[in-house]
């Protein structure tokens, strides 16, 4: 079988040890997601297995003819090409086979009636044909499609820098190769965008080994989770949500003082397990369960959520009003009308279209852009503080707690707890032992956490956050959501990160029409409203495909009373649902003392999913038949 192996690699940076001896297998349709607090090497294990960095140790053993595809977080390319041109500039015979017929097309287009070229294409095409290439220029041309790019003659020197990334992940997708390194590649991608490259990659045989913040395409695609930790490699079978629950397994059997640690992750663990469809109406009694629930850890531990409890300045009254508001750039029009009134304790997710005017609505509220229509009244104690795309320039030669220090040395945390500079940088996922280190050695996920750290030191009580998410790693993102859903003043967000939008945003503010519109509920719940099943090649849910009744004859029909039997079912449900709840807490009793029996765990595990399916196939039915008994 066609398999890497990779044992004794070991690779350090100056002082620093990235890892040593590390060791791991990946095997034809092995999906492995590759995760780590940022500066524990991801990318440098990736460039080093792609070939393009050198490592102090490594032994790699595979067959001889085995090819590796590698997406850089920054690619770089032949500013000269085509887009078209780009995607299939790999070395592989049968790229090589659509290079050569695109070309022709082009020579056609310029003299049809050349013999010469008329027997040239068909030459090319028989070819195409006998290699079966014609299934890779579809792929090619699809890929580019559902990722945004249409242009495929456009050169690739007047894309954007999500542009060029995009068309790098075409070029990705559609070469032949054993195994996949892909970095970061859901960055700049919409959801829909998102969504599409999953349902890509579940249908490829490849080998694949991906870093990615995104933990809804972590959980959906990887069948393994390879952490990078303490210099080592720990490996764990099954998707993210599976990682999840181990770790919280073993951290149970941690020391009290990862109490807190553990208690993260089983949050993290319920958001992944229940997803959007757990706060839909008919769910409602679950989620009350649930919320009870972890009032009542909260009880027993004060500390699980003060990972990272910061003050901010009072608020007054008035906020942000915005009357009538819009901007235009000469005769670019962006959006125009835009009412709203900030309140406190507000969470707004701003989402869109890339270049649909998310950034400018918030370099409008930061204070940076002035309205070509309307007005923004802003109250007297506001202090915004605003998280940009693009990070500052940093003295590179200064050290990262000289950074932190030049805000304050002595920073006043909830119920008075003070803290110093050191504190706060521990918080954040920065050890004591690296507090010295200059900024110029940090990699670019360190640097935007320590920036975002320093923003938030300052005490705003207003957070605007433009693609936060992007090259955080999965750990920091942990600790920011547990701080944005504590903060007391009021949080707009940009991402196209669908957990993060799901956990955090109360409500959106939707642009792409040349007007701003706000919705109520979860960003994945507005994915799925605005997405075309026939554009995007998405099941269609049977109930969907049902009409609805009209809204007259719905307010016409008469009540539906409950028969006998639902009475007699509606006695004892309670009891039933009280069973499974039972049963549920003893099995994960037993997960718990299961310790590091990971197959023990998996078989808990399934058999407490079962037993949720039928738990809320229950509390459904419970529902309904409540209704019935208040008729």
């Amino acid at each position: 079988m066609s398999h890497l192996n990779i044992t004794k690699l070991t690779k350090t940076v100056g002082a620093k040890t990235l890892f040593k001896d590390v060791e791991f297998s990946l095997y034809p349709g092995d999906r492995a997601g590759l995760i780590g607090v940022n500066g524990t090497g991801k990318s440098t294990l990736m460039s080093i297995i792609a070939g393009e960095m050198e490592a102090d140790s490594i032994v790699m053993d595979h067959p001889k003819k085995y090819e590796i595809t590698y997406l850089k977080q920054e690619p770089e390319f032949d500013e000269t090409l085509t887009v078209l041109e780009t995607v299939f500039s790999g070395e592989s015979p049968i790229l090589q086979l659509n290079r050569s017929y695109e070309e022709a097309l082009k020579n056609m287009m310029v003299d049809s009636s050349s013999t010469e070229l008329q027997e040239e294409l068909m030459k090319i095409q028989e070819g195409m044909e006998r290699e079966n290439a014609w299934d890779i220029n579809a792929l090619a041309k699809t890929a580019l499609t559902k990722l945004g790019i249409d242009m495929y003659d456009q050169p690739i020197g007047e894309l954007s820098g999500g542009q060029r990334k995009r068309v790098a992940l075409a070029k990705a997708l559609i070469e032949p190769a054993d195994l996949i390194l892909l970095d970061e590649p859901t960055n700049h991608l919409d959801a829909i965008s998102t969504e599409w490259l999953q349902e890509t990659l579940l249908r490829m045989n490849s080998a694949m080994l991906f870093v990615t913040h995104d933990r809804y395409f972590l959980d959906a695609v990887s069948t393994h989770i390879f952490e990078i930790a303490d210099q080592t490699m720990y490996t764990h079978k099954g998707n993210y949500g599976d990682y999840l629950e181990n770790r919280a397994v073993r951290e149970e059997m941690a020391a009290a003082s990862q109490q807190k640690l553990e208690n993260r992750f089983r949050s993290e663990l319920k958001w992944i397990r229940r997803g959007a469809k757990a706060r839909s109406t008919k769910q409602k009694a679950r989620i009350q369960r649930f919320d009870e629930i972890k009032e009542n850890v909260q009880k027993e531990n004060d500390n699980t959520s003060l990972e990272l409890s910061m003050q901010s300045q009072r608020l007054g009254k008035k906020i942000i009003e915005g009357q009538n508001v819009g901007m235009s750039f000469g005769d670019k029009h962006i959006f125009s009308g835009f009412d709203f009134l900030l309140q406190g304790g507000d969470r707004i997710g701003i989402v869109g279209p890339n270049g649909a005017g998310k950034s400018t609505l918030m370099k409008l509220i930061a204070g940076d852009y002035e309205p070509t229509e309307g007005k923004l009244e802003y109250g007297s104690t506001v202090k915004i503080a605003h998280f940009t795309q693009h990070l500052p320039e940093m003295n590179e030669n200064q050290r990262m707690i000289e950074y932190i220090q030049e805000i304050s040395n002595d920073y006043e945390a909830e119920k008075g707890v003070r803290l110093s500079a050191t504190q706060m940088l521990e918080r954040f996922l920065f050890p004591s032992n690296a507090h010295g280190t200059q900024i110029g050695k940090l990699s670019g996920g360190e640097r935007k956490r320590l920036y975002l750290l320093k923003l938030l030191m300052e005490q705003p009580n207003i957070l605007l956050l433009d693609e936060p998410t992007n090259d955080l790693d999965i750990q920091t993102l942990g600790v920011l959501e547990d701080f944005l859903e504590k903060f007391p003043g009021v949080v707009l967000m940009i991402s196209h990160d669908r957990f993060f939008l799901d956990r955090i945003a109360h409500k959106l503010w939707t642009t792409g029409t040349g007007r701003i519109e706000e919705y109520q509920g979860l960003y994945s719940e507005f994915i799925k409203e605005k997405q075309s099943p026939v554009t995007h090649d998405y099941k269609i849910p049977v109930e969907a495909l049902t009409p609805e009744k009209p809204k007259a004859e719905a307010k016409t029909a008469p009540k539906k009373k409950m028969t006998y039997k639902e009475q007699q079912e509606y006695a004892v449900i309670l009891e039933d649902i009280s069973s499974l709840e039972s049963k549920i807490e003893e099995l994960e009793k037993e997960m718990a003392a299961a310790g590091a029996d990971y197959d023990k765990v998996r078989t808990l595990t399934e058999e407490i999913d079962e037993l949720t399916k039928q738990y809320d196939a229950k509390i459904d039915r419970w529902t309904y038949l409540q209704e019935l008994a208040e008729v």
